[in-house]
């Protein structure tokens, strides 16, 4: 059998099929209207990379308590909610044919002290950013109560994302957030049901995808976000990654996503590392062939990925016939959302992505996501990406954006919560 092409359809697990194996990976929009309900710039947004030929659209982080988002800006799904404006986003990202599946994510302490509310966590382990430590509030252990609440969270999210007519959801487990926190031996210093082994710190995650198949009907997509590492001394390692991918076999996944890094160290924006290899297209490509060989559902991998020549490498089956299934794409897709199209029509088919390559990897992080930020706000209002935009107005915009927000959300917090 000859290897996939990036146009060729693929069928999941649940007989669930994806038109191609290219997907618009999650990017945080930061564009939820007041209320933190999704509107219309994230309905023209994602109808906009849905023509854009992408066979799997994944949207940012849909959060699944109010007291708990990545950001200002970020969107909460949980019961009460009205659902229609969740409808008209679910139906323009299906606009173009594909799938839209929901990322479904809780932070834990990666929230910001200016959003007003504390942080939780494993155990009581701060982020630790040289200099920026103030900006995030130090969390509190979770208790065993906590924690199977927002097990049951998640799943409740995931049925009302398919209320909604999203066709899948994405469990966040990478990144540092929650699920990661509990993963790695860092952040998670329990001596619990939930800490000390890697089978008993990966108890949330497999309780979450349980209880989110459970909830869920058989031809809804249920994926899982993981990282391949923490790429920090101590932390989540690659041998870890594969032993979770192995324990998650057997629970009725569609997809697995591979990524890596945290706020700590940003590994997803290809910054972990001082050598020009953490820079490279595809750079977790090679874990990812590994983990397909005891994986029984199909691998995804994300990060980098900006050359029709890398995808089809990237696709490539190894001598015992195992290879990644779906790439994602992510910030090409925000300065060029038409790119899977172009691809697949032959033209244009490089495209630069501008690089911050300051020697502050905090920094340099920060104005990445302000540089994609601000492409995601111009299409949401139906304008086409900038060709260069400079990056100290990029930064400026994205912090004012923030301030005005989070005063928002502070105000909706304090309605929510009387």
């Amino acid at each position: 059998m000859s290897a996939p092409t990036p146009f060729t359809p693929l069928t999941l697990p649940n007989g669930a099929v994806l038109p191609n194996r290219l997907a618009k990976a999650s990017m945080e929009e930061n564009l939820a209207e007041p209320g933190q309900i999704p509107g219309a710039r994230l309905a023209a947004l994602y109808g906009r990379w849905a023509h854009g030929g992408a066979g799997l659209l994944l949207t940012g982080n849909v959060m699944v308590a109010p007291d708990a988002l990545t950001g200002p800006g970020g969107v909460v799904l949980e019961d009460g909610v009205d659902l229609a404006p969740f409808r008209r986003w679910a139906e323009a990202g299906k606009s173009g044919g594909g799938h839209i599946w929901m990322q479904i994510n809780h932070p834990g302490r990666q929230v910001f002290a200016n959003m007003g509310e504390g942080a939780v966590s494993a155990s009581e382990v701060g982020v630790g950013i040289d200099g920026y430590e103030h900006l995030f509030p130090k969390p509190r252990a979770l208790t065993g109560d906590e924690i199977r609440d927002i097990v049951a969270r998640f799943a409740r999210t995931a049925t009302l994302a398919e209320e909604a007519g999203f066709t899948g959801v994405e469990i966040h487990g990478a990144h540092g957030y929650l699920i990661s926190q509990f993963l790695s031996p860092l952040t998670n210093r329990r001596d619990d049901e939930w800490g000390g082994t890697l089978e008993n710190r990966a108890r949330l995650l497999m309780e979450i995808v349980r209880a989110v198949r459970a909830a869920v009907s058989p031809g809804f997509c249920v994926g899982v976000k993981l990282n391949s590492a923490d790429f920090q001394k101590g932390g989540f390692a690659a041998e870890d990654a594969e032993a979770v991918v192995k324990m998650l076999d057997g629970l009725g996944l569609d997809l697995v996503e591979l990524s890596g890094g945290s706020y700590e160290s940003p590994a997803m924006q290809g910054l972990a590392g001082e050598s020009s290899g953490a820079r490279r297209e595809a750079y977790f490509i090679d874990f990812a062939r590994r983990i397909a060989q005891v994986a029984t559902m199909p691998v995804m991998v994300t990060g980098g990925i900006r050359r029709l020549s890398v995808a089809e490498e990237a696709l490539a089956q190894d001598a015992g016939g195992f290879g990644v299934s779906v790439l994602g794409i992510a910030r090409a897709l925000a300065f060029r959302p038409d790119l899977v199209r172009d691809w697949q029509a032959g033209r244009n088919t490089d495209i630069e992505v501008p690089e911050i390559q300051w020697r502050n990897r905090t920094l340099a992080s920060l104005a990445t996501m302000a540089l994609t930020r601000a492409q995601l706000d111009r299409m949401g209002a139906g304008r086409e990406p900038w060709a260069k935009m400079p990056v100290p107005l990029a930064m400026a915009r994205d912090q004012i954006n923030s301030w005005l927000r989070t005063r928002r959300y502070r105000a909706w917090r304090a309605a929510h919560s009387g």
